[in-house]
């Protein structure tokens, strides 16, 4: 084994352990950026309700196919602009 085929395997471990989120893109019209809505349900703590929360995430995606209500999902990078801090894994 090389020490660059070593090193690939490192960052592939790296990049697993990254979070991960899936959502919705709900806005497409900034270029190489999309909007993704993330709701969650948790129970509320005291009256035991099960509520929904979402969060807008923005993310860097480099090809212009997404579109409005596609589900996609997210993995948390480096920062790449003041509100960019995930990327389009898949969708």
């Amino acid at each position: 084994m090389t020490i660059k085929e070593d090193n690939s395997k490192d960052v592939q471990e790296v990049r697993k352990s990254r979070r991960t989120k899936t959502g919705t893109v709900i806005s497409n019209k900034m270029n190489k950026t999309v909007v993704v809505k993330v709701e969650v349900k948790m129970q509320h703590p005291l009256y035991n309700k099960v509520v929904k929360r979402s969060k807008k995430y923005y993310a860097h995606n480099e090809e212009k196919e997404l579109k409005e209500g596609d589900s996609v999902t997210i993995m948390e990078c480096r920062p790449i602009s003041k509100l960019k801090r995930w990327t389009v894994v898949s969708n």
